[in-house]
């Protein structure tokens, strides 16, 4: 038994912990952040392999009006550049510079798809008044983050001219919400095109979501030293406030009748508060209600059945290459952030129909039929490529460059597969097949030069940061969340059925990036703030 009594115990070291332990730290709060891995961020992380640097989950940061906000906010300093990104469908490449590069984007499906120039114009057009709301939702810097008793000026400037905006936009956006899928199906006729624009998105993502990703390229941008530094800095800052750090250090159980959290090691702590900052299916399946009031456990036992039955998003599967190529070959075609599509022919019911019938029937499924449908998916798919010393050459050894390629990816799959026992050989198959596919369309150089490869599948992700079916994003897209996907209502979104337990982090909000999993993190150090004062 751990003897101290902490205000706060916050549990996971993701951005969303990070966040909440810092500002709860710096305002004298005893608080302890527990971690199951060695080193914090989640999949906010960085790595080094052989003097090559790797991003671990995302691949770039958009500010939102949360992220710089909160930095300042906390005095840390932080160096940053900016992360264009390049998009490409076959030997078309395009690279995001401004907002022209929209009618760009519009002209390069106009030359694959010409006979569907009005249906492409009407996207466009939706893109366009997506864009101007996304000005609208980060137009200034999250009021959570200013201390607005002193900046008086904040409030009558910008705060209360942007409410009524704010509040109509939000309007718009509820009005946004169907699937990307169904919203193009009634736009677009051709089910290539469709693909093409929609395809590296995750299944039923909400239409405004999903094409406010314009809007996103122009924001991102890339940390000195990798997307990792940002969790290592707000680590720093929480040792600097005095907070208490435990890492490799797994929660096996919560009692909440007595307050109290206990390890892998069987240590118990004791808290005032805990802020759940991890997946949340964990805690719904490790607390004990047994001795809590009987209206309390009937509302924790009817969020825990909804909590388990819902699914996470889809997951995905990373390559990670060591090449032995100057950084310049790469520059000369795409940007360090590129979202490169070999075939305008699209995916078709390739990751959906196809792959359904082939896990349904799984036991009667052969390597060979599995390995011709692999070698579709993988021909036919969209990937996020990262190429981090493009933005900062500090990341690889001279004249060498290291390359993430990245897209989406069924956990079901990789789990049974492993079932199986033959995980070990799916797995090189993939990367052959992702190596040949884009070597013979847009990196040439890949055929000979790669010094060496590993990845990360579906069971990694899951494995890593306990998130439920390897998601990266929280919860799949469906009618109805286990969780609050409102910004108006967020501050609601960090609250559970168990007296003195919050919940934070991109398991607590849907959809959720890096901002979202930050102001969760804030919000529910407000409100145990809030409760203290």
């Amino acid at each position: 038994m751990n003897d101290s009594v902490y205000d706060t115990i916050v549990v996971g070291a993701g951005a969303a912990g990070l966040t909440a332990t810092a500002y709860l730290a710096r305002e004298g709060q005893k608080v302890l952040l527990i971690e199951k891995n060695k080193e914090p961020g989640g999949l906010v992380n960085s790595f080094s392999r052989n003097g090559f640097q790797f991003d671990a989950g995302v691949r770039a940061l958009e500010d939102a009006g949360i992220i710089l906000p909160m930095l300042k906010d906390l005095n840390i300093e932080f160096e940053s550049v900016k992360s264009p990104v390049s998009l490409g469908v076959e030997d078309e490449i395009l690279h995001i510079r401004n907002l022209d590069s929209l009618s760009e984007y519009r002209d390069l499906l106009k030359k694959f798809y010409p006979e569907s120039g009005k249906e492409i114009d009407e996207v466009v057009k939706t893109i366009r008044k997506i864009m101007m709301y996304m000005d609208v939702l980060y137009g200034i810097e999250n009021p959570v983050f200013k201390d607005l008793k002193r900046d008086t000026s904040f409030i009558f400037k910008k705060l209360l001219p942007w409410m009524p905006r704010f509040l109509f936009t939000v309007g718009k956006i509820n009005r946004m919400q169907i699937p990307v899928e169904d919203y193009l199906n009634s736009v677009v006729k051709n089910p290539s095109l469709r693909d093409i624009i929609s395809q590296h998105f995750f299944k039923n993502t909400p239409t405004f979501f999903a094409l406010s990703y314009f809007s996103l390229y122009l924001d991102y941008f890339y940390p000195k030293g990798g997307v990792g530094k940002l969790s290592e800095l707000l680590m720093d800052k929480i040792i600097e406030l005095g907070g208490e750090v435990r890492t490799e250090t797994v929660i096996a159980g919560i009692s909440p009748d007595n307050n109290t959290v206990t390890d892998d090691k069987d240590i118990s702590y004791k808290y005032k508060n805990l802020i759940w900052a991890a997946d949340l299916k964990s805690l719904y399946r490790i607390a004990n209600t047994e001795n809590l009031p009987a209206e309390i456990k009937k509302n924790f036992e009817n969020a825990k059945a909804k909590m388990l039955s819902s699914r996470g998003g889809e997951s995905v599967f990373s390559l990670f290459l060591q090449v032995d190529e100057p950084l310049e070959s790469f520059g000369k075609i795409a940007n360090g952030h590129f979202f490169y599509t070999p075939s305008r022919q699209g995916l078709g019911e390739t990751h959906r129909k196809e792959l359904s019938t082939l896990l349904s029937n799984f036991q009667n499924t052969g390597k060979e039929e599995i390995f011709r449908w692999l070698d579709k998916f993988i021909s036919l798919n969209t990937f996020e490529i990262s190429i981090p010393g493009l933005r900062d050459r500090e990341l690889v050894p001279p004249g060498k460059t290291g390359m993430i390629i990245s897209f989406l990816a069924e956990y079901e799959l990789f789990k049974k597969v492993q079932e199986a026992g033959w995980i070990g050989e799916f797995i090189p198959e993939i990367e052959d097949r992702v190596v040949k596919v884009i070597a013979d369309s847009v990196f040439p150089m890949l055929r000979d030069k790669v010094m060496d490869r590993f990845s990360f599948s579906p069971l990694s992700y899951h494995n890593r940061i306990r998130s439920s079916e390897g998601a990266i994003v929280g919860w799949e897209f469906q009618k109805e969340m286990p969780v609050i996907n409102k910004i108006q209502i967020a501050d609601r979104s960090v609250l559970t059925p168990l007296p003195s337990v919050y919940q934070a982090g991109q398991w607590a909000y849907s959809p959720a990036g890096v901002p979202m999993s930050i102001l969760t993190g804030k919000l529910a150090a407000n409100a145990i703030l809030k409760t203290q004062k």
